[in-house]
């Protein structure tokens, strides 16, 4: 039985966007998942042949219950989860309908400023994906 060259754990998914319909700046979606106590992108596991793509959409669906206009990719990131490395690559998406029903692996979901997202990420390594989101898709910073 051969043993796998990678075990890095591969993962996908968005930085999901809107405009405010109250003022018409950026928003930001986080999810809250309840088993980590943790507020982060929405993102998952790829399944078996599944494009990152196709699997960073499918995952900002189940997670959030929006559909949503994939834009540029942004950076991949790798880490360390549970002992073993993780690399999760990132688009930005647009949300375009919204149906959000909380479940067991997601319990929330925030859409805040640009600003206030960056503030709430749990990991540190999630936060730089603010910056880079409203440089490719040419949305106004915002102080913080």
């Amino acid at each position: 039985m051969s043993t796998p060259k990678d075990t890095t754990v591969q993962a996908a998914g968005c930085v999901l966007w809107r405009r405010s319909r109250a003022t018409g700046e950026p928003e930001l979606c986080l999810v809250h998942r309840p088993k980590y106590d943790d507020w982060s992108w929405p993102k998952g596991k790829l399944k078996r042949g599944e494009e990152a793509l196709a699997g960073a959409l499918r995952e900002v669906a189940e997670e959030t219950g929006c559909r949503a206009v994939p834009g540029p990719e942004l950076s991949t990131q790798r880490y360390v989860a549970g002992g073993r490395p993780k690399k999760v690559r990132y688009w930005a998406a647009e949300a375009v309908s919204c149906a959000f029903s909380p479940t067991s692996e997601v319990d929330r979901v925030l859409w805040l400023t640009p600003a206030a997202a960056r503030n709430r990420l749990t990991q540190p390594h999630d936060r730089p994906l603010v910056d880079e989101l409203l440089a490719v898709v040419h949305l106004p910073r915002t102080a913080g």
